[in-house]
């Protein structure tokens, strides 16, 4: 696979609406995505970029504040920084909402208190983090957006993000068959209590008699709506036309080793990536005896890593002088060049 021109990249990606940019800690996919967004909305394109990484840094590349809600960076370009706190608390309230629908009132401080330990279970930051990305995820051509890019954590977090919304919508799945066995049992007993309740000693029915609405009505319809979202995710996120997802690394050996099992993995799960990026990389023309030794290794690796992903293209990113902030320095950073 022959090296491809980074705005090859944009030309790449300027059709597919949804972004996903991942890879291993510390190789620079942040940039990346924000370079993405930015160069994106310098085009006059409406672009939503999100940060999925509790160790939050799309604020500081962009060079300002951003917070678990949408802020307007210029009128093309939007930036949310998910925090996995407000996320988590905003989650539990609307399952104690729920609940509290059709549980006994008596059991309700217990409930509650279960629920305050549930908060720190392993999972439940994730969960409630997937179910907040893929709200953001099927909202986004609502909002007016020509493009969502979600800036993730380290790989493996992403990969479990990714595949998250299918085993998320089996376990629904597994919670409204038993809803359904339940409401089944509880129709019957209902059946009996009514008809005693609304006839009288003779038997005969009792027009003003009150029917008791079903109390898990409710839970059965976030129950459906959560699978409806779900759904609707897995099918954006297994869409190649729509969905992209672009692995940074740089030209180390632990980077391309995590890169391979990812790619597996994405393979495994029918989500292969649209492109690799090859960050941070040393102009191979170079003075000092030190950065020459780094610049021939690095272009030794580059030989692996041209062999290793042949069937994807590959786009190189030199490194630069200074740290690349705020939208118009990222922009310019995929502006194509004559």
């Amino acid at each position: 696979m022959v090296l491809q021109p980074l705005k090859a990249l944009v030309a790449q990606l300027s059709t597919q609406p949804i972004i996903f940019v991942g890879g291993k800690g510390g190789v620079g996919k942040t940039t990346t995505a924000a370079a993405l967004a930015s160069y994106f909305a310098s085009q006059g394109r409406k672009t939503l970029i999100v940060s999925t990484d509790p160790a939050h840094s799309l604020g500081d590349v962009l060079n300002t504040r951003l917070s678990n809600e949408k802020t307007v960076l210029n009128p093309y370009l939007d930036a949310i920084e998910l925090n996995p706190d407000i996320i988590v608390d905003a989650h539990f309230a609307q399952v104690e909402r729920t609940i509290k629908g059709y549980a006994n009132p008596d059991m309700m401080p217990k409930i509650r208190e279960h629920l305050r330990l549930s908060k720190s279970a392993p999972g439940a930051q994730e969960a409630a983090m997937l179910e907040s990305m893929c709200q953001h995820l099927v909202t986004a051509a609502d909002g007016g957006y020509e493009h969502i890019i979600f800036d993730t954590a380290p790989t493996g977090h992403t990969l479990r993000l990714l595949v998250l919304p299918e085993m998320m919508g089996a376990w629904t799945d597994g919670l409204l068959a038993q809803q359904r066995r339940q409401a089944k049992l509880r129709s019957i007993a209902t059946h009996l209590d009514t008809n005693s309740r609304h006839t009288d000693k003779k038997g005969v029915p009792n027009p003003f008699a009150k029917h008791t609405p079903d109390r898990w009505a409710q839970a059965v319809n976030v129950l459906e709506q959560r699978k409806e979202l779900f759904r609707q995710a897995g099918l954006l996120l297994h869409d190649r036309v729509q969905t992209a997802i672009i692995l940074v690394m740089t030209a180390d050996i632990l980077p391309l080793a995590e890169t391979k099992r990812a790619i597996e993995q994405l393979e495994e799960n029918n989500l292969t990536p649209a492109a690799i990026v090859v960050n941070q990389l040393i102009n191979p023309a170079q003075t000092d005896p030190f950065w020459q030794q780094r610049a021939d290794r690095q272009q030794q690796l580059m030989n692996d890593i041209e062999r290793n992903f042949s069937n994807y293209p590959i786009y190189p990113v030199y490194l630069q002088q200074t740290d690349i902030r705020g939208t118009e320095a990222l922009s310019k950073l995929f502006t194509p060049t004559v």
